[in-house]
């Protein structure tokens, strides 16, 4: 487990957030992919290496834990650009999309690239073990999709090399996992909320009270019910109702209206969440609003998640608080608030620091595989020292 780097990957529909190392390295990389059937022509070879990498994410994945196997991939920024870019549909599993898969595998290259003083490098292929935390829509977890999951990554090797990517260009990455933990997001949520990173509790007053937690998140919703400092499983529930296809509807009537191609969901939420100029965009140099179009479209999803929320707290009465988390928390919250406070009045909390309700998960998968990873190391000795007191 020496050699082994902490890898921390939320895997959300509008972007990865991965946390690295003792917290040493983070990336944030848009989750859209576009397929590539040959090496993309190279304009300006010369800057090549000036570049930053993040924005032109051009690799070939070699994984038996892929469906479509040994493929060539624009990722992030770069696949935005691409006429053929895909981003996760509503309905989707993201335990078995290749999609999820491509978007951990190019974060990781990423990192292992950056920091390859830390894994055995030969020429130009870099030997990279980790230690995996992530996560799945509860929904998942209680079909128990995160068994194969798990067991697709662990195991095997995956490859993944660099074609035309900044500074990486001939680079292949050979990753290996010691240990995947996949957890509920749910639960890691809770955990974020009352632990830090050193496994101590610093949120006293939480712990001991009924919570409810809704994520919002780009394909799904998962309500989970904390009592007794862990998650009802069986009153936790997952829902297909996340902000992706609002945000597609948003950005098709954009078009149809103004004539105006956003080339993702993620253009859609900075319009919607920016400080300066919200809801507006730029037709033909002038600024211009797009407020009705936003505003129709996401109260009606407010409503959508308002009514999960009174659904919840129905049937767990004695809840204290509700707290509303994920990148959908951050684009709803307004409406959401207005619709509780004109209704029923619940006790809700939202994050007002926005980057902190979008790397929650993120943050909460780096807090529990460290713990992991640490409790590991511990034992490690331990068993040792049982070995050699055998022999004797």
């Amino acid at each position: 487990m020496t050699n082994s780097r902490i890898a921390a990957i939320d895997v959300g529909n509008d972007s990865l957030k991965g946390i690295f190392g003792k917290m040493d390295a983070e990336v944030n990389i848009p989750n859209v992919i576009a397929r590539d059937i040959e090496d993309r022509p190279i304009i300006g070879i010369e800057e090549l290496d000036t570049q930053d990498p993040l924005d032109g994410i051009h690799i070939r994945v070699h994984s038996p834990a892929l469906k479509d196997n040994n493929a060539i991939y624009r990722v992030g920024n770069l696949a935005t650009k691409s006429n053929n870019s895909t981003e996760l549909d509503p309905g989707s599993s993201k335990s078995e999309e290749d999609q999820t898969l491509i978007m951990l595998f190019a974060s990781i290259a990423l990192d292992a690239a950056r920091n390859d003083s830390n894994f055995k490098k030969n020429n130009n292929v870099i030997e990279a073990n980790y230690t995996l935390g992530t996560g799945l829509p509860l929904r998942e977890v209680k079909e128990g999709k995160d068994v194969g999951y798990r067991s697709r990554l662990l195991g095997s090797v995956h490859q993944i090399e660099f074609l035309v990517t900044p500074r990486y260009q001939g680079i292949k990455v050979n990753v290996k996992f010691d240990e995947v933990k996949v957890y509920p997001e749910g639960f890691a949520a809770f955990i974020n909320l009352v632990m830090d990173n050193n496994s101590n509790i610093i949120n006293k007053d939480l712990v001991d009270k009924r919570i409810l937690i809704q994520d919002i998140g780009g394909l799904s919703t998962d309500i989970a019910v904390i009592k007794d400092r862990k998650v009802d499983d069986d009153k936790a529930q997952g829902f297909n109702l996340g902000v992706s296809e609002s945000l597609e509807l948003i950005r098709e009537e954009i078009r149809s209206r103004h004539g105006i191609e956003l080339d993702s969901r993620r253009d859609v939420v900075e319009i919607i969440t920016k400080k300066n100029d919200r809801n507006h965009i730029m037709v033909k140099g002038s600024r211009t609003s797009v407020h009705d179009i936003v505003d129709r479209i996401m109260l009606e999803l407010a409503k959508k998640q308002y009514r999960h929320l009174r659904n919840m707290w129905q049937k767990n009465s004695q809840t204290e608080i509700c707290y509303f988390i994920g990148g959908g928390s951050s684009v709803l919250k307004e409406y959401i608030k207005t619709l509780n406070n004109n209704l029923d009045g619940y006790n809700i909390d939202f994050f007002e620091d926005e980057k902190e309700s979008i790397w929650m998960m993120a943050n909460a998968y780096y807090k529990l595989i460290a713990d992991f990873s640490r409790k590991t190391q511990k034992q490690e000795p331990q068993k040792e020292e049982q070995k050699l007191a055998k022999t004797k």
